[in-house]
């Protein structure tokens, strides 16, 4: 077998383990198990995971939880002892060390801060909003894909998938460009039911393979904002957008869905130092 199809075939195999993983967040993490899923070695899975998504699978497990959970703090009204038992802590001490060590501040205060039903805005946030906000003329962009269906905060798991995936065809670097696509409104369609996708840039040479599928976003005069902070908090962006930008600029969304572009890494920065540049398409 050529080192090419070896690191194929590893990246497969990893695959299939983020996906295990995704799929099971609310049972203990079994290494022996997952080392099955992978058909590695017990003895030396651990150390191919991380060489191949830069974590162990503990830390991706966590890193998900407490990303379902930041989401769960500020979209639904759980009691933090429900949302803490469902990440995996015995008790709500334990969940608040990780939360806090994770976002910067104990789950209550993040629920209050990320709250869905703000105060209006002062004419001067609106203001603000408004200056934040530019029209750009955006290119047209070719990326690997894998679809999502369910939470937009349980993306991860598509793009841990994907970074694996790209990993195993030398596509994943420091300048690779991460974005996800949001097709449904999360206040309107039931959470099951939404849907998203999880993309990489690619060049015209990479080929699909499996759930990953090759796609375009399209380019076009768009309406952008940065965002930054928390995805669990990107709703008060957005909300931004379409409450205070659209109705004073004169301009319409065109009939496609958002795109967000994340500009930097999320799992070597502290959520509150996260980039997401939002992109609404302009009819």
């Amino acid at each position: 077998m050529t080192k090419p199809a070896t690191i194929l075939d590893y990246s497969r195999r990893i695959d299939r383990v983020v996906e295990h993983i995704g799929t099971h967040l609310d049972e203990p993490l079994d290494l022996a198990r997952l080392a099955e899923v992978a058909c590695f070695s017990p003895y030396h899975f651990h150390r191919i995971y991380r060489a191949f998504t830069g974590e162990t699978a503990a830390d991706t497990l966590r890193r998900l939880r407490l990303h379902r959970a930041a989401g769960e703090l500020v979209r639904s009204s759980s009691e933090v002892t429900a949302i803490a038992r469902r990440a995996g802590y015995g008790s709500v001490e334990a969940f608040t060390r990780a939360f806090r060590q994770a976002y910067g501040s104990p789950p209550a205060a993040y629920r209050t801060r990320g709250s869905l039903a703000p105060p209006a805005p002062t004419i001067d946030e609106t203001e603000d909003s408004m200056n934040d906000v530019t029209v750009r003329d955006l290119e047209p962009i070719r990326v690997a894909a894998i679809a999502h269906r369910g939470p937009y905060m349980e993306i991860g798991t598509a793009f841990a998938r994907l970074s694996a995936w790209a990993a195993g065809r030398g596509l994943l670097g420091p300048n690779t460009r991460a974005f996800g696509v949001a097709y449904d409104d999360p206040d309107t369609v039931p959470a099951a039911e939404l849907r998203s996708e999880a993309c990489l840039a690619v060049g015209p040479e990479v080929e699909g393979e499996g759930d990953v599928y090759i796609r375009e976003i399209p380019g076009g005069r768009h309406a952008v904002l940065l965002h930054k902070g928390p995805y669990a908090e990107l709703h008060r962006s957005y909300r931004r957008l379409y409450r205070d930008w659209f109705p004073a600029s004169g301009f319409v969304p065109a009939d496609r869905p958002a795109v967000e572009e994340y500009l930097n890494d999320c799992r070597t920065l502290p959520p509150e130092e996260w980039l997401t540049e939002i992109r609404i398409p302009l009819a």
